[in-house]
């Protein structure tokens, strides 16, 4: 599975797989799947907001929160990410998604009708 390297990283609570569709490939953790549907929500925000500012394609997404800490990287229509407890490094976090990145080409697409 494209997600196990993420599984036994220090401080991940929870990661995802979310394909072109908008729906999970893969998850783990008890919030893989609700980080799944948000990290397709977020994609499609910051894809929209690149556009309208002339940035280009959205290729990696981090933020803070109070409790957690998300770093997510995208490759074509394909986005990759992991929850990650407050506090927690998260380098090898980011250089582990951003080699998996490189696998997320590799997969197939799903068939449009």
């Amino acid at each position: 599975m494209i997600i196990d390297p993420l599984r036994t990283l220090p401080g991940v609570i929870a990661a995802a797989l979310v394909g072109p569709d908008g729906l999970p490939i893969e998850t783990h953790g008890d919030g893989g799947d609700a980080m799944a549907a948000e990290l397709s929500a977020l994609r499609a925000s910051l894809d929209r907001t690149g556009r309208r500012l002339g940035a280009g394609e959205v290729t990696r997404i981090a933020f803070t929160s109070e409790r957690i800490e998300v770093v997510a990287v995208s490759s074509g229509d394909f986005v990759l990410g992991a929850a990650m407890a407050r506090g927690s490094d998260t380098r090898t976090a980011q250089q582990t998604l951003a080699r998996l990145a490189l696998e997320l080409g590799h997969l197939p697409r799903p068939e449009t009708p």
